[in-house]
């Protein structure tokens, strides 16, 4: 537990993932957007870790200016299971404690 929690604990990695799940690939920029509070240095740092980790792909096209597109690997994409059940989770402990769905 203290591996996966390293790989995908913290308090973005999950919100980064689920980004990616929704809309892959992804571009940084579109990532900064879906979470105003994380700062640039952070959601690198985070980005670096999943693809060290193997859980994304981080391809950078040669353009002008260049662009960097994220998505989850094929090891990343078993965490698409894992990462709807916490969501459904999460929408049922808010209904049980009248805070409506997230």
């Amino acid at each position: 537990m203290t591996k996966v929690l390293r790989i995908i604990g913290g308090k973005w990695k999950l919100l980064i993932l689920n980004a990616i799940l929704l809309e892959c690939p992804k571009r940084f920029g579109a990532l900064k957007k879906k979470m105003p509070d994380i700062t640039q240095a952070t959601l690198t740092t985070q980005l670096r870790e999943l693809e060290r980790d193997g859980i994304i792909l981080r391809t950078v096209y040669a353009e002008s200016p260049p662009r960097v597109e994220y998505k989850l690997t094929e090891l990343g994409l078993t965490l698409v299971p894992i990462i709807e059940l916490l969501n459904e989770w999460g929408n049922t402990y808010c209904i049980h404690n009248k805070e409506g769905v997230l």
